[in-house]
């Protein structure tokens, strides 16, 4: 992918304005950038000519405590966001992602899946405001936009159709102390059967409890499942809920750790072992690596014969750093309406499914292989996950499903095989809104919402 031809840092509004007027007039199509998470790189590189907008200098956070209500610029991390709210309460949160170093712009647009979506919703489902600079270099809020538009930046991809320069949050109430714990269990300790049983109870869990399940390699021959948890409250409360829901996995007191809400954000993160609470602001603390990466929805359990036959992937060569990462529905996911906001995934899902794939050899020849791995994990596991369509999730975005003509208008028959399964019968009125505000397509990439 070319390298962009400008890269713009603006300190102010105005200025992303001057940008929008001065690509449309020169032919340079835009790329918008918040943190830089973006799974394709659709946030940075392109095939044509473009400008970058880095919003990184947009950062500004500002808490209203007493309404729980929070504005924040497009260029706060949410470790940033994070940190800055344990500083003004330890009983404020914001449900959403776990990685520090994603930017709220993508990360809010597109959804925003997390550890409280069981309790509270999505990232998006908490958006009650925000501030947008359209295709002709207006400003405008939730008033001025409308409410068409207005439901399409909320998790249909905020890229298609401006510039979002700042959001307004409703803030939730979590306990001061919350209790973690991370249960690992090979293939030799029941793993299987215990997968196999967390498929049908995790979503009927108590909204208070989170229990996702990190599949991977420990080495050749050892294949680890993690059941990874956060249940809002302390011990004495989850061991008889643990008990009663999920006796099997055999948990104990001595498994569990409590903790602040701002200290359980860093025990989820990505971060070093050994970083502390201070470090969820650092920009860049990760080394480079390369992945591949694909989602999936399930409605049904999957068979025990069939997660068997999952297994035998991981001891493939390729699978040394790969990982699948199954995330439990339930809960607010299940009483939301599936056209609230863009994001259809609702109820009557199970979990989710992340499938990742890593290499880290820059330049790397075979990385071929590690791809083709996972498409063919992607295919082994198709007769078990959601159909017609096969759902996907936006913030895992995968060319694979499809993409537009970046040098031109795509039709709507071309990008409905890949906007459906992100968006399934929202599409469409993606769509109308994306004619609508952006009738010239100016707003555009690899997979954003087209105009009829």
């Amino acid at each position: 992918m070319p390298n962009p031809s400008f890269i713009i840092t603006p300190l102010t509004e105005s200025q992303i304005q001057a940008v929008v007027l001065c690509s449309r007039s020169n032919g340079y199509q835009i790329r918008t950038r918040s943190g830089g998470h973006d799974y394709e790189g659709l946030s940075y590189a392109s095939k044509v000519p473009f400008v970058l907008i880095d919003l990184r200098n947009l950062s500004s956070i500002k808490i209203d405590v007493e309404n729980r209500v929070a504005w924040i610029g497009g260029g706060v991390l949410l470790g940033d966001l994070y940190y800055e709210l344990s500083r003004k309460s330890q009983n404020l949160a914001f449900p959403a992602g776990l990685c520090p170093t994603v930017g709220v712009g993508g990360h809010l647009s597109g959804g925003g899946l997390g550890v409280l979506m069981r309790k509270y919703g999505l990232a998006a489902d908490n958006i009650v405001d925000a501030r947008i600079i359209n295709v002709n270099s207006e400003i405008l809020d939730r008033k001025s936009m409308g409410e068409d538009l207005f439901w399409a930046i909320r998790g249909g991809g905020g890229a298609s159709f401006g510039v979002i320069t700042s959001w307004k949050i409703r803030l939730v109430q979590v306990p001061e102390i919350v209790t973690v714990f991370t249960i690992n269990r090979t293939l030799e300790q029941n793993a299987t059967n215990l997968v196999h049983r967390w498929q049908s109870i995790a979503y009927k869990f108590d909204c208070n409890l989170f229990i996702r399940i990190l599949i991977t390699r420990l080495n050749s021959s050892v294949i680890q499942t993690a059941f990874n948890s956060i249940f809002l409250g302390r011990i004495e409360a989850l061991l008889p809920l643990m008990h009663e829901s999920f006796p099997e996995l055999g948990l104990v007191k001595e498994d569990c750790t409590e903790m602040s809400w701002i200290e359980s954000s860093l025990y989820f993160s990505d971060l070093p072992y050994g970083s502390n609470v201070n470090d969820l602001v650092k920009r860049n603390p990760n080394p480079r690596t390369y992945y591949k990466a694909k989602s999936d929805y399930v409605k049904l359990p999957i068979p025990k014969h069939a997660l068997k036959g999952l297994w035998r992937f991981f001891y493939e060569d390729e699978a040394k750093a790969a990982q699948l990462i199954f995330a439990p529905y339930g809960g607010r996911m299940s009483e939301i309406s599936d056209s609230e906001i863009p994001f259809p995934h609702r109820n009557g899902n199970l979990y989710e499914i992340q499938h990742l794939v890593y290499w880290d050899e820059v330049g790397n020849k075979n990385q071929e292989r590690y791809i083709d791995w996972i498409r063919r994990l992607y295919k082994y596991i198709t007769p078990f996950v959601s159909k017609n369509p096969r759902a996907s999730y936006l913030n895992y975005r995968d060319l694979d499903l499809g993409v537009n003509n970046i040098e031109g208008n795509t039709s709507y028959a071309q990008a409905r095989v890949w906007g459906i399964k992100y968006f399934k019968n929202n599409f469409k009125r993606l769509v109308r809104v994306k004619t609508k505000v952006d009738p010239g397509n100016f707003f555009r990439n690899e997979q954003s919402i087209p105009t009829f």
